[in-house]
C-alpha cells in the first residue's frame, strides 16, 4: 500500500446551516482514491468527509485534536508503536501534537471533525 496516492482536499465548506446533507449520495459520487471534503462547519470546528482507499503520509497536528468516525469499510490508524483499527460506527480521537498516519485497505468512508484551522497533511 505504499503507492503515491494524488490527495484531493477540498476544505471549503460544501454546505451551510439549515441544508440536508445527503452522506451516502456524496460518498457514491467520489471517484477519486483519496477524497476529502468538508462538508460544514459547526462553531470553530469542521466536519469533513473522507472517502479513501491506499495510506495517507505520517503526520502530525501541533495545536489540534483530529477525531475519525467509520460509517463503512475498515480505517487503520498508525501511531507511533501500535495500528487502531476501526471498523464501522467505531471512532478514535488523535491528540493534538500525535505523529500518526491513516490507512484504508479498502474503499472506506468516514467522517472526521476537527478545529476548522487544522491543516490535513499536518505541521
Amino acid at each position: 500500500m505504499s503507492e503515491q496516492i494524488n490527495y484531493s482536499i477540498n476544505l471549503q465548506p460544501k454546505f451551510g446551516s439549515l441544508e440536508l446533507i445527503d452522506v451516502p449520495a456524496l460518498a457514491a459520487s467520489v471517484t477519486e482514491q483519496w477524497f476529502n471534503q468538508t462538508l460544514c462547519g459547526v462553531n470553530d470546528c469542521v466536519v469533513r468527509l473522507g472517502v479513501m482507499q491506499g495510506e495517507f503520509h505520517w503526520h502530525k497536528h501541533d495545536t489540534e485534536d483530529e477525531f475519525f468516525f467509520v460509517l463503512d469499510g475498515e480505517f487503520l490508524i498508525d501511531l507511533e508503536g501500535q495500528t487502531v483499527s476501526l471498523k464501522p460506527h467505531q471512532g478514535f480521537t488523535v491528540p493534538k501534537g500525535v505523529l500518526h498516519r491513516t490507512r484504508a485497505p479498502q474503499r472506506t468512508t468516514i467522517l472526521m471533525v476537527e478545529q476548522k484551522s487544522i491543516q490535513p497533511t499536518g505541521n
